[in-house]
């Protein structure tokens, strides 16, 4: 593999032009890819990347840089690092490896200095301070990565970027001079140098100005839904991007996720189906059977838990794989954030799971694997559970039993008390609620609540728990078909809509599981979940091709017809009526 230690020149870039597949990359997707990598070469018990202050320091950097811009709250990966980096200050201020020469030691000053810039908390701040003076001192003003500067056009940063990615191993990192280390700074300088070019490439999002109401319903009854998801499968089986083969994705390279999705949804034509759509299930499945790994995780190099847990749930029907769902099962405890990877259970992400990718836990994504480990039979009494429960509680707005208090850019964000749910521990997608001491609360937010139900569902709570009842009450107070409550009161139009499918889908199962089928409103009207919200999803399905999609809101992948449906088909299953 080509060594790409520094930016490809312009003349090689721009020689080698993108092919139309990758015109525009998936920046966040590439670079969280080379950022687990470089995660997996951290030393847990020294701090260090690549075992010097010179790889740490590009690290830490990159990490601050990249699109999801870590900082030390979000782990051990972190935090540890930076403590590396402080301990290895001298007196005098500098910071560099114990046997660097004057000359080592002010190119390592400088390097650190500006990994700590980015880096700036109480803790760092005066050892920021001493490093900048030791500089100073030495006609150095500011800390110098050497970074390529000056305004590059839109194309030649896309052509950059290209020909970067094209050197790139498959794990995500850079082979490098100097062994580990080099790799190790070669990977994290190439991470900062795209993050730079993603600020030109990537358009900027424009939101919409307008909204359309969802269309009117009645209650469905068990034989529509069942005519309903017949016409979504029929769609889906169009929509294979496979040639002969059930695969779905983008033509010409499929994606395991999305399929794994379908293979569940087809999975909802009731049996005995018919022989095409069955057809394509075991087709589907065998192809993600053919993607385990030796750890047991099924993905193609990204979002190993989502795509895991996503193939758990469309593999577990079927008894005969049995051994490939166990070996699944393992990957995903494996995956959980704790005492292995050095998260304390007073971390704030302790008993999470996140993408597989992104390194930060989150509430949906804990409650898709612990609903992969359910069906793959994880026993009640195993740890895991009880490790969920502790970032599960950590996600609601219930202070009694959520303690947790995060600072996050200056401002203390804490649980409120309505019972509701947020995305992350002090973080919400539909934002938050500024109190008048200056602190803000997450805001709770309907597919996050229903989210949290399951999760407790799984984990063994009673219905009688105090943190279940007074999640129930937000639900039944906050209960609609309309949208996705809590996102209602901001100045967006298309916001309420965001995540609807998924919003449907999560309410499904979890009333599903929670073995209720009756839902009492803020206003006291009584409401047969299971027939309204199958007649919803009906009412909104194409009456052309069979087809969903959230035409107000296409975030988070609901602008694409194949997702959209597998989610309301999968719904519809969930919700199908009793008669």
């Amino acid at each position: 593999m080509a060594s790409a230690h520094a930016a490809p020149p312009a003349s090689d870039a721009v020689s080698q032009e993108p092919r139309p597949s990758e015109a525009i990359p998936s920046f966040k997707d590439e670079l969280d890819l080379s950022v687990r990598w470089l995660r997996g070469t951290h030393d847990l018990t020294t701090g260090a990347y690549g075992g010097s202050v010179d790889g740490t320091a590009w690290v830490l950097y990159a990490l601050a840089k990249c699109p999801r811009q870590y900082q030390a709250i979000d782990g051990p990966f972190v935090k540890r690092a930076v403590e590396y980096l402080l301990a290895r200050q001298h007196a005098d201020g500098w910071i560099a490896d114990a046997d660097a020469d004057e000359a080592g030691r002010l190119a390592q000053t400088s390097r650190a200095a500006a990994a700590l810039a980015v880096h700036v908390s109480a803790g760092t701040g005066p050892a920021l301070g001493k490093a900048m003076q030791w500089l100073l001192a030495r006609g150095v003003e500011a800390p110098d990565l050497g970074l390529p500067s000056g305004e590059v056009e839109r194309g030649e940063a896309l052509a950059r970027s290209v020909a970067l990615l094209r050197s790139r191993a498959a794990d995500g990192s850079w082979e490098g001079p100097k062994g580990t280390e080099g790799k190790v700074i070669t990977t994290a300088r190439n991470v900062a140098i795209l993050s730079q070019y993603r600020a030109i490439v990537e358009p900027k999002a424009v939101k919409a100005t307008t909204s359309r109401a969802l269309p009117k319903f009645d209650a469905a009854r068990r034989a529509e839904v069942d005519a309903s998801v017949l016409a979504g499968a029929r769609f889906l089986l169009r929509a294979s991007v496979g040639g002969e083969h059930a695969r779905w994705g983008a033509p010409g390279n499929p994606d395991a996720g999305i399929t794994a999705m379908v293979a569940g949804a087809l999975q909802a034509v009731p049996e005995p189906r018919p022989k095409d759509i069955q057809g394509a299930i075991d087709d589907a499945l065998g192809w993600l059977v053919s993607l385990q790994r030796e750890d047991g995780s099924i993905h193609q190099g990204r979002l190993a838990n989502y795509v895991t847990s996503a193939s758990v749930l469309a593999l577990a029907r079927r008894p005969e794989f049995r051994g490939q769902v166990e070996r699944a099962r393992t990957f995903l405890v494996g995956l959980q954030a704790d005492d292995q990877e050095g998260y304390s259970p007073d971390h704030p992400y302790y008993g999470g799971i996140g993408y597989g990718g992104d390194e930060r836990p989150d509430l949906s994504n804990l409650q898709m694997a612990l609903e992969a480990l359910h069906v793959a039979g994880l026993p009640a009494d195993d740890p895991a559970w009880q490790r969920a429960i502790v970032f599960l509680q950590r996600c609601q707005n219930r202070s009694e039993s959520n303690d947790l208090r995060v600072e996050r850019g200056g401002v203390t964000v804490h649980a409120g008390d309505d019972g509701g749910a947020a995305y992350a521990p002090g973080e919400s997608k539909a934002g938050t609620i500024k109190l008048a001491d200056g602190t803000e609360v997450p805001r709770s937010y309907g597919s996050m609540s229903y989210a949290l139900l399951k999760g407790y569902v799984f984990a063994g709570l009673a219905k009688e728990d105090p943190r279940v009842q007074l999640l129930w009450k937000w639900l039944q107070e906050h209960y609609t078909l309309d949208l996705n409550p809590g996102f209602e009161v901001t100045d967006d139009p298309t916001a309420p809509y965001q995540g609807l499918f998924y919003y449907f889908h999560t309410m499904a199962k979890a009333l599903d599981l929670f073995h209720e089928e009756v839902i009492v409103d803020g206003a006291g009207v009584r409401h047969a979940w299971r027939p309204e919200l199958a007649g919803r999803l009906i009412a909104m399905q194409s009456q052309g091709d069979g087809s969903w999609v959230n035409g107000n809101a296409p975030a988070w992948w609901e602008g694409n017809p194949v997702l959209a449906t597998a989610y309301a088909l999968l719904t519809l299953e969930a919700a199908r009526p009793r008669e």
